[in-house]
């Protein structure tokens, strides 16, 4: 099975053109992937660069024949006319079968720092997708970059909701077959976490995440599964330095306990320029 994550930068290449197809193409050269997760992609914002005013996840499922895609607007806003919405977030798809979908919204509590700091709203868009290996819940998220308590309070907030999925497959729910929405949905240990967290691995947020704390399946960084002693490979500001001077990896994928023995493969693509982030490929199997 083979997952790719990558932040898309509402498809925007660094040559300042949006091109949804492009991207596509990318991954799809990259590996015939099952899941795909998407961070920064956007519905109707014209002043981005490029012109971002289309229904991006609707374009995107008409490249993708076979599969189905779950949008979660972190940011869902009037636009500043005041004649439409405007949808701003993460989005997961697959050819797999996709038992259940929940969208969370992530804390976003003040930041005091004098003057403000530059912010938004973020969320995880969670999918459960009957794999080869079972049901394995999905992940996908876009973290606070300007704003390290924002950030810490949410990566906190991962933690929980992978917790709380633990607990309803060791503890799970009455068994229900009246076909109502109480009726029976899977539950399981496995998960994979995916995104642009926005921090680094030698951040407080990393720490937490890589290695939680008491006896819940714990999550673990699929780079280092596949790539023992070996630095991560940058995924952002590779060709793009308007964020900072050197090159940075903060797109990882978080695997469970139950899933690090299936831990066969990680890869990042340097080369491509069609988004500011590089896409990460992970096979399990």
């Amino acid at each position: 099975m083979k997952i790719i994550t990558w932040n898309v930068q509402w498809f925007c290449g660094l040559d300042g053109v949006i091109d949804i197809a492009r991207v596509v193409k990318d991954a799809r050269d990259m590996a015939d992937f099952d899941v795909i997760c998407m961070q920064e992609v956007a519905v109707n914002y014209p002043r981005l660069d490029g012109n971002a005013s289309h229904n991006q996840p609707q374009i995107l499922k008409s490249l993708l024949p076979g599969f189905e895609v779950f949008f979660g607007a972190a940011v869902d806003e009037l636009s500043p006319d005041g004649r439409s919405r405007q949808r701003f977030g993460n989005l997961i798809a697959t050819r797999l079968p996709v038992a259940q979908v929940h969208h969370h919204a992530l804390p976003y509590p003040a930041d005091a720092t004098p003057g403000g700091v530059r912010s938004m709203p973020r969320m995880c868009t969670n999918a459960t997708v009957i794999t080869p290996f079972g049901p394995v819940r999905f992940m996908t998220t876009h973290l606070e970059f300007y704003s390290p308590s924002m950030r810490m309070a949410q990566a906190q907030e991962l933690l929980r909701l992978h917790h709380e999925g633990c607990a309803h497959a060791a503890t799970p729910p009455l068994i229900d077959d009246t076909g109502s929405a109480f009726q029976s949905k899977p539950h399981t240990l496995h998960c994979i976490l995916t995104g642009d967290f926005n921090f680094e691995s030698d951040g407080p947020e990393y720490a937490l995440l890589n290695a939680p704390q008491g006896s819940v399946n714990a999550m673990h960084d699929a780079w280092t599964m596949a790539h023992p002693n070996i630095p991560h490979a940058p995924t952002f500001r590779l060709h793009d330095r308007r964020y900072g001077p050197v090159p940075i990896a903060c797109d990882f994928m978080f695997v469970s306990d139950s899933l690090t023995s299936q831990v066969k493969r990680m890869d990042v693509n340097p080369d491509t320029r069609v988004s500011d982030h590089q896409p990460v490929l992970l096979e399990l199997g």
